[in-house]
């Protein structure tokens, strides 16, 4: 049985007041090192579509065709207005976190594509990522913002397919018993939505330009 799978067929009891599973006493997670060592080892391949979060092997959820489209428009738009010479733009691609290693849909990232042949970008050194929102929703107002808020990852985006508009996050609270983000606004499918890249504005997005996107 391949990992996926595996990891489809455990159903854990869900906690509503926690929005994640709540696990058997006998489950054990796993660390960001042994995440790696499985990696390496082959247990886990490219392409598989697992991510560690909060300890948790979780299979990514199905996308519909607006997440393609969205994804790539935006992943456009902020190439051509974040500073090529001190950040890149990233797409679905791991981001190594105390406890996790999510693949946000887009993430900024300080510094150039070759500083990370040999690992990750760690959460320190993104100055924001978003994850476009269809099918997963509750996961990414949920456990993702915990992710990201708790390794203070200054701007969270959820890019909110479901109800047409941008969730912006910012101001993160760290390490505490409940992370999240202390600021929260939402724009409409037709507000432009500020970039802002450590401090500086260097554009701004309009949902439903995306939506329409050659």
């Amino acid at each position: 049985m391949s990992i996926t799978t595996a990891a489809r067929s455990t159903v854990l009891p869900k906690n509503k007041a926690l929005d994640w599973p709540v696990a058997p006493a006998d489950l054990v997670r796993l660390s960001v090192k042994q995440y790696h060592q499985m990696i390496n080892a082959g247990i886990l391949l490219e392409g598989d579509p697992i991510e560690l979060l909060e300890g948790w092997l979780v299979t990514k959820m199905a996308k519909k065709p607006g997440h393609r489209v969205v994804n790539r428009a935006l992943l456009r738009n902020l190439e051509a207005c974040v500073p090529e010479d001190s950040y890149y733009v990233d797409s679905q691609e791991p981001v190594t976190a105390d406890t996790s290693e999510p693949e946000p849909d887009i993430s900024v990232v300080r510094g150039q594509p070759h500083d990370f042949l040999h690992r990750h970008p760690k959460a320190a050194e993104l100055a924001m990522v978003m994850e476009i929102s269809d099918t997963t929703l509750d996961r990414d107002r949920g456990i993702k913002n915990r992710i990201y808020a708790r390794v203070n990852i200054p701007i969270y985006w959820i890019v909110n397919l479901v109800d047409l508009c941008i969730e912006v996050y910012t101001n993160p609270t760290g390490k505490r018993k409940k992370p999240t983000y202390r600021s929260h606004k939402d724009y409409d499918v037709r507000d432009k939505v500020p970039v802002i890249v450590d401090g500086k504005q260097v554009g701004s997005i309009v949902l439903e330009k995306l939506l329409h996107a050659e």
